[in-house]
Order: C-alpha cells, then structure tokens, then sequence
C-alpha cells in the first residue's frame, strides 16, 4: 500500500486521513475536497468580539465507543485544554422542551417525572416503560421509527417524543426512517433482548471496544452529557488538518473537484479538472450521490444504489439578542412535525455553552433550525428562497414560542442544502448491496461518511477510522 487517495475534505475524509497517517504502511494520502474550506458541516463563525456561531453540528457526545474514540483523538491533537463540557448535572442537560399546543412543554426527567402525568402526554411514561416488557418481538427485519415506538411504547409517545427527537437529529420524518438504521440499539435491545427495557439494562449486542484515553476517563469521571470547544467545533478539522500537514506525508488539495474515477492495473485513475492522478487504493467520504456521479458505467449497479440514498436540506438561522431574553433555562425546543411543518426547534445555544457568548454585556445567542424532510413544501425549491423569507420566519417563531419581541442585534442565516442522508426503511439493505458489489469486484474502494453508517460526528470519525484499519490492520 503506496497512495491513498481520499474523495471528500469533510470530518469523515480528514478523520480517515489521520489514522492513515498513523501507519507506517502508507506513503502518500492525497486528499481532494471541492470546496475552499475542509471541514464539511463542521463550520464556526468566529466574531472578532469574541462570539462564536455554530452553522452545523454543536455540542458533541462523549458516551459510548465512538464517543470515547473521538475523544482520544482530540486528546491526540492537543486539544483538551479546549474542551467547554455540559454535564449531566447542567441546567442544559436536565431541561429539554417540546412545543405542543402552542406551549412550551419541559420533557419528564428523572424518577419523579416518568412517575407523573407530565403535560403534552397524557399518562405517566414510567407506565408505557412497563408495558413495553410485555410487546411481542416484531417480525419484520426493519421497520420505521414510529412504527416501532408506537407498537413498543404507544402512539403518543412516537407522535410527540420521537416525531420530534427525529426532527432534531436527522431532520427527518420518523414515519420513513428505518429504525434499524438510525436507532441500531433499539433495533437490536428487541431482537436480542425481546424489550427495549431489557436490552437497556442487559446490554443489546456487541460493541466495538475503544479504551478510554485521559479526556475520556475524565468525561466519565465528570459526568459529562456533550461538549464543545471554546473557538467553535471547526477548530477540530482544524486541527486534523494541521496535523495531516505536519505528517509530511498528506497532500490536501482545495478546490479540487473529482471528475471521474477509473479502475486501473494498478488501483484507480482519478480525473480532475486541471489533470489526472492515480491511487492504490480509494476512501470516498463524498456524499453518496456526488460517488455515483464520478464512478465509471462499470459500477451502474452501485450507482444506483448510491442515487436510492435521500438527504434533506436545512435552514440554520442564527440569532443574536441583547441581555437574557429566554423564559426558561435549558438545552432547547423541539417541534413535532404537527404543531409546525416547517420548523425543526431552538437551540438555546447561551445555556450549554455561555462561554461563546461575546464576553462585554449579557447576550442570549439561538439558533433556528427549519426545514429538512418538509423544507420544499414549507419554503419551495431551496434555490428559490431568500435568507430575508428565513430569517422572518425564524424571528417570528422566537417571538412566537419563546415571547422575545425585540428583533435580534446580529443574526445570520446559512442554508445548508443536501446535509442530512436520510436512512429510509431498508438502508442496512443498499449499504450490505454497495459493500458485496465492491468486494465481488475487488474495487480498492471504501465508503464512508454520513451516508452510510450512522449520521453524527462520532459515527463519522470512527467510519474513518474503520476504513484506514481494513486497510491497514488497527492504527
């Protein structure tokens, strides 16, 4: 193994890059991102007084093997003295809200509230937890999200909880997301365990195993439920990107939009604009559909499966108020798909995270979310709409649901288009297909990135890290 060559400048290409770099087997990592900017979805605004705006992902999750391998990385970069973490403990972290009948709702937490009769739901959800040891196991290999929770748990807790946690997460209708695909251990709590509630205390399967480095010994130790850090999660791709760059062995070309790919004696010959390179072997961390526009007509049958993989398009509006303008102190709302079609939630990004607040006077700092699976029939086509049509509608629904009648000092508006992969009932299915197809031909090529194995930043950092050791044995 001589050249790699990787498709995509996200976190899931830069993360790939990394653990290649890792190994002494690897010569050359070449890696080619379209844009001008590496870092993906990964994306800070860094206000010189200090502010800073997240425009993607925000606070990270510690727990698990994916959240512990993450962790050991930015422990590995140097970046633990930047670490901003929310604990369990955390005003942020206990209060969640639902908007529901034109009212803010605080989600049941702790003993206490799963006990009680808890507004918008209309019996204590201790009693539909249960239940649900006595639901038979399904029969089907995968099912949607509501199907699921409403068979399991009963249909207003999939209405409210799950319509809007999945609006929260993927942007997405619960009805058409698989659950097998986006809630893997719930899938397999009922298929190994026969109850979710089992599967929880018993452990639902399998895990892959990551020791836990010191910044994740501490995140245990400290009780952390997510964290941050304190010049913007795009310092993290920053930081892989520099560190790639001190390698010596990794050239990261900008701007450098692949054309086409083709196998040759050798691995693959990669077309770009201004010329042609070869590589031995390929880790494509490209949106599905942008591999199937570069892959030769050799590969229809994965193409067309690479074009069955859906995404959603989200406004991302952030806003900007002076003093503390929030009714209540929490981590954000969400909102059911139908109390609002167009609107996801809220962050109330000043509660987790004051420290990215500009530090001169009390500001209070959001961020609308709008859009997704609904945006075309909320807003029209995405390049249709103007940032003034989305920041009215983000303003109204602050003033709406959270009472703030003043207008914001600063907002700005970033319309992230095609940003979510959409894991629709049989996805485990087209990512089985994709991955049999390319070891049937013995295409040197790997998959990875948000559109296959799991959509949020640890599942993507760690797909990156499985492709370089399937490559190279373990980094």
């Amino acid at each position: 193994m001589t050249t790699v060559a990787v498709l995509g400048g996200g976190i899931g290409g830069l993360a790939a890059s990394y653990y290649l770099c890792k190994s002494p087997q690897v010569t050359k990592v070449i890696v080619l991102e379209s844009s001008s900017r590496v870092g993906g979805w990964l994306w800070s605004t860094r206000r010189s007084d200090g502010a800073v705006f997240e425009h993607g992902p925000r606070g990270i999750r510690p727990a698990g093997a994916v959240g512990r391998n993450t962790l050991n990385m930015v422990d590995d970069l140097g970046l633990g003295g930047e670490i901003l973490p929310v604990t369990y403990s955390h005003v942020a972290s206990k209060n969640r809200y639902v908007y529901v009948n034109r009212e803010l709702h605080r989600m049941p937490s702790g003993i206490s509230g799963l006990l009680r009769t808890v507004p918008p739901f209309s019996r204590p959800l201790l009693l539909s937890v249960a239940m649900e040891i006595l639901v038979k196991k399904g029969k089907e290999d995968d099912e949607s999200i509501h199907s699921f929770v409403s068979r399991r748990l009963g249909k207003e807790l999939a209405d409210i909880a799950v319509d809007s946690l999945c609006r929260g997460v993927f942007a997405g209708d619960c009805r058409k997301l698989s659950v097998r695909s986006c809630f893997p251990a719930l899938f397999n709590a009922e298929q190994r365990r026969g109850s979710l509630t089992l599967g929880m205390l018993l452990g639902s399967g399998p895990a892959p195993v990551v020791p836990p480095g010191p910044l994740a010994q501490r995140s245990v130790e400290e009780s952390w439920a997510q964290w941050s850090l304190s010049r913007g999660v795009e310092s993290l791709p920053e930081s892989i990107t520099e560190y790639l760059q001190r390698s010596g062995r990794v050239q990261l070309h900008r701007e450098a939009a692949v054309q086409h790919i083709s196998p040759s004696a050798s691995g693959w010959t990669i077309t770009l604009e201004d010329g042609v390179m070869s590589a031995d072997h390929i880790i494509s961390a490209l949106p599905a559909k942008a591999l199937s526009s570069v892959l030769p007509s050799s590969c229809q049958p994965l193409i067309q499966l690479l074009q069955d993989i859906s995404t959603v398009t989200v406004a991302v509006v952030n806003l900007e108020y002076e003093g503390s303008v929030l009714p209540v102190e929490g981590f954000g709302h969400l909102v059911p798909s139908s109390e609002d079609r167009a609107l996801l939630g809220v962050v109330y990004d000043s509660v987790p995270f004051p420290q990215h607040n500009r530090p001169d006077g009390q500001t209070t700092r959001l961020t609308v979310m709008m859009g997704g699976a609904w945006f075309q029939e909320a807003f029209g086509a995405p390049e249709a709409v103007t940032e003034e049509q989305l920041l009215a509608r983000a303003t109204e629904a602050v003033s709406s649901h959270l009472g703030v009648t003043t207008a914001p000092r600063w907002s700005r508006v970033t319309l992230q288009r095609d940003c979510i992969p959409q894991y629709y009932q049989g996805h485990y299915r087209r990512v089985e297909s994709m991955r049999s197809f390319i070891k049937e031909k013995s295409l040197s090529l790997s998959l990875i990135g948000s559109s296959y194995d799991g959509v949020s930043v640890n599942d993507v950092i760690f797909g990156g890290r499985t492709a370089a050791e399937e490559l190279l044995g373990t980094v």
